[in-house]
């Protein structure tokens, strides 16, 4: 159990490294708080939180940094979040503002708008996309033998996939099954029809248009990756500010697993509280032994609830980042639940 005084000194050397990226001696540390000992006495104290493990000793100065372990204890002790700047509320307020017509957009934005406002790679999780429900499905057909499926939903998201059509299918073909989709599909959930195109669907496209039954497979294909959640990124050169120390081939691993959807999914997926901080080698990867991933989920009525999240070095400011997350994903939620409502 830390003292009082052992208390102030770790989030004293946690605050200022963060600051100033730099060793934290205790003169700085009698300097910038009111701590009633001497400079003698907070060297002790120093000494045995480095013991504890909380900070350790740098090979260049006799300051100290802050460890994992006392990032950890500060982020489940000690935090507090900080309140949002005005003008950054304003600015949430301005991207949210704006009327939405369509889903992926305003993900995108809030992307840009997070990663802008951290200066962290951020990233957004839609809400997860099985309660969406198909509102319209269409087959148009393009040149060299190539059909665009067209998949829209009542979240205003918009699917469209390019693919290749057996030769021996013709026009009338597709409009049929276009029509067996609209007629026996729209209405239901994307978990819904994913389950129909193995059983009822089958039925009637063998029934009804029976030439034009190899484009289920196909089909069934892009129906199940549109119930894949959606990840929109943004930010990810931010990270050449944190890996001055990472090795070109390490750097370059880095941005192919950020670019993995699935990978970044399975790592957002394992959070399971509604604020989440994973340091360092928490996150299960050595690539991000150096990093920090902070996540916040956002719940949009009974519409469902998704996540964002920002990647950015250990030593980022956490109750800024707390702040910052917590203004976002409320403002978030409004907006959703309004485009719901309208």
């Amino acid at each position: 159990m830390l003292t009082k005084r052992q208390l102030i000194i770790l989030e004293t050397i946690i605050k200022l490294f963060t600051s100033t990226s730099l060793p934290i001696g205790s003169k700085k540390i009698a300097d910038e708080t009111n701590i009633d000992a001497s400079s003698a006495t907070i060297r002790n104290e120093m000494s045995y939180l480095e013991k504890m493990g909380f900070i350790e000793k740098t090979h260049s100065s006799s300051g100290r940094i802050p460890s994992l372990k006392g990032y950890r204890f500060y982020v489940d002790h000690l935090i507090r979040p900080k309140q949002v700047e005005e003008e950054q509320i304003l600015m949430i307020n301005q991207v949210f503002g704006h009327h939405v017509r369509q889903m992926d957009d305003l993900f995108h934005q809030s992307a840009q708008l997070l990663s802008q406002l951290t200066s962290y790679t951020a990233l957004v999780l839609g809400p997860k996309a099985q309660t969406s429900r198909l509102t319209g499905f269409r087959l148009v057909p393009l040149n060299n033998n190539q059909v665009m499926a067209i998949i829209q939903t009542d979240t205003g998201a918009i699917e469209n996939t390019v693919f290749e059509m057996p030769s021996h299918i013709e026009d009338t073909d597709i409009e049929k099954i276009t029509n067996i989709f609209n007629q026996h599909l729209v209405g239901y959930t994307l978990h819904e029809v994913y389950k129909k195109l193995h059983t009822d669907i089958p039925l009637l496209v063998d029934k009804y248009a029976s030439r034009a039954k190899s484009m289920l497979i196909t089909i069934d294909d892009i129906f199940g990756q549109s119930q894949e959640e959606r990840l929109h990124i943004s930010g990810k050169t931010n990270l050449l500010d944190f890996t001055d120390n990472m090795d070109r081939k390490k750097l370059k691993s880095l941005y192919e697993l950020l670019d993995n959807e699935l990978n970044l999914n399975r790592i957002l997926n394992e959070s399971t509280q509604e604020f989440e901080v994973k340091i360092g080698s928490e996150l299960n990867h050595e690539l991000f032994d150096n990093f920090s991933l902070v996540t916040a989920t956002y719940r949009v009525g009974g519409h469902g609830e998704g996540m964002i999240a920002v990647l950015g070095p250990t030593s980022m400011p956490y109750d800024q980042t707390f702040g910052m997350l917590e203004a976002f994903r409320n403002q978030l939620s409004e907006t959703l639940l309004r485009f719901y409502l309208d």
